[in-house]
């Protein structure tokens, strides 16, 4: 019998979710960042922030920055692991990484870029101080073994981040379902000419484990001391644990 997840609403083999996922950011790639600015009202750039100051990466480390995209986490980085350290750029897209490596190159940084899949990781064990993600676990098929994949590549000490939207406090609730059902996949096809993408990035929010959900998920992970930030009213929330 075949395997089923969630794309959005629906329900898609198992080996159907990624070419479609694919198939969403090849179509946004090029006004991703643009959508990003407008439908956070600038705010992603703040959650990002955050999340880095909250890293505690320092000069000489080694971070990978998983589903990095367009590169906004990877350059917050290259500031903080300095000259001595190393960030590495990853994302199963190469439209998306293209771009992003083009703004690390137009920002005079050169930095290793690796095209793969975050269940797959073809890296050696223990070989990062700091590896995060975001906005991305919520694309990935098999979410638990991507989170172990991420911590087996964590050296002992090392820190996971996971940013991601999560579940907004409930009063707001029925004014975040409006804008996200009515006013994001308008703006999709108005700057991106692509409805159907932000349709789903809205979809695809609801499925994704709550809070306490993905804390649980990331401890079965084998991920220790895991705790989580709520932002924004709890419209994203940043996860992070540590590998022992």
């Amino acid at each position: 019998m075949t395997k089923t997840t969630d794309f959005g609403y629906q329900k898609v083999a198992e080996d159907e979710k990624a070419r479609r996922v694919a198939g969403v950011f090849d179509s946004v790639a090029a006004r991703y960042d643009l959508m990003n600015d407008l439908m956070s009202m600038g705010l992603h750039r703040l959650w990002k922030r955050f999340a880095v100051e909250q890293s505690q990466v320092r000069p000489g480390d080694r971070v990978l920055d998983v589903a990095g995209g367009t590169a906004d986490l990877a350059r917050l980085f290259v500031r903080r692991v300095g000259k001595s350290g190393e960030v590495v750029l990853m994302d199963i897209n190469a439209a998306m990484l293209k771009i992003g490596r083009d703004r690390l190159l137009d920002a005079g940084v050169i930095a290793p870029v690796v095209q793969c899949d975050a269940e797959k990781l073809p890296l050696p064990d223990d070989g990062f101080d700091c590896v995060s993600i975001a906005f991305g676990l919520r694309n990935i098929t098999h979410k638990e073994a991507a989170l172990a994949e991420m911590r087996r590549v964590l050296k002992p000490g090392g820190r996971l981040l996971v940013l991601e939207f999560s579940r907004v406090w409930k009063p707001l609730a029925p004014f975040y379902d409006a804008y996200s059902f009515q006013v994001l996949p308008r703006l999709g096809q108005l700057i991106a000419n692509d409805a159907d993408s932000y349709r789903y990035l809205a979809e695809s929010i609801r499925v994704h484990p709550d809070q306490e959900s993905l804390k649980q998920m990331m401890e079965r992970a084998g991920l220790e001391r895991v705790e989580y930030f709520n932002l924004s009213a709890g419209v994203v929330a940043l996860h992070r644990g540590y590998k022992i």
